[in-house]
């Protein structure tokens, strides 16, 4: 990851936007008790859910496996799972903040985490920005291609886009009391991954939920596989690095959401 408030460059064109505000902002301060989380080390294999049990935590029903932190299965596929509250957030602002980050200046990427972010460009934009196509369906089949820095240095990312019955999600969990809506996703660079957010009401806002299994692809017939040959594990350091930048990501998106959805919503 970046140095600690050192930010990517920007253009003389993105200071001229209306939301380079929030890039100019201080990041809001992870919490604390992550913090502990991220140094206390990996959790055990135990607690880690099995992809085959994705729809355990989609209907929110998979408690005995860990909420927060990182982690190595005893299969030797990677971890990372991450719960944030989001006060103030709804879920149309999240439906819309997925596609409208991937389209138009890169700026809209960057300012969700200004020392990690370069660019997330979506393929195809034109799909993206159709009206004909539902919001919370505006990822579906849509490459978004990306670089940030997730630990080791800037990386270059692509994000497969997923419908969620593609992932083999169950489809009538979505709009309930523990999934109101989702996004996922396979995504391909030095180390392949699958990559699942859910919402749902909370309190006074919305609770976000992230879970990443590392060490899947999918193969040519549209299966989920391991990535990884049998007695082969993903470093520890590898989900260690991605819960560090997903725990810092999401809580500064949760801090700009409420008032960049209100300015923006319509300059899609």
């Amino acid at each position: 990851m970046s140095k600690p408030g050192v930010k990517v460059g920007v253009s003389e064109e993105e200071k001229k936007l209306s939301y380079y505000k929030y890039f100019e902002q201080d990041l809001a301060p992870v919490p604390a008790e992550k913090i502990a989380i991220l140094q206390g080390g990996p959790i055990a294999p135990e607690k880690c859910i099995p992809f085959e049990e994705r729809n355990k935590f989609l209907k929110g029903e998979a408690d005995e496996y860990a909420n927060i932190g990182y982690g190595v299965a005893a299969d030797g596929t990677g971890l990372v799972c991450n719960t944030t509250y989001m006060p103030g957030v709804t879920g149309e602002m999240l439906d819309w903040w997925f596609p409208w980050h991937s389209v138009g200046s890169d700026l809209r990427y960057k300012i969700w985490d200004p020392e990690d972010h370069y660019f997330a460009r979506a393929y195809p934009a034109s799909y993206v920005v159709d009206p004909n196509v539902p919001m919370n369906q505006k990822t579906w089949g849509v490459d978004h291609y990306i670089m940030e820095d997730v630990g080791p240095g800037p990386e270059f990312l692509q994000l497969c886009f997923k419908r969620p019955a593609d992932l083999g999600y169950d489809e009538s969990i979505l709009g309930t009391e523990n999934c109101e809506s989702m996004v996922c996703a396979v995504g391909k660079s030095s180390c392949a991954a699958v990559m699942t957010h859910k919402w749902q009401p909370y309190k006074n806002g919305v609770l976000f939920e992230s879970r990443f299994w590392i060490g899947y692809r999918m193969d040519e017939d549209g299966n989920v596989v391991k990535a990884i040959p049998e007695g082969v594990s993903i470093p520890p350091i590898v989900p260690q690095g991605l819960f560090a930048h997903n725990i810092k990501e999401f809580t500064n998106l949760a801090a700009i959401l409420p008032t960049l959805y209100e300015e923006e919503k319509d300059t899609f």
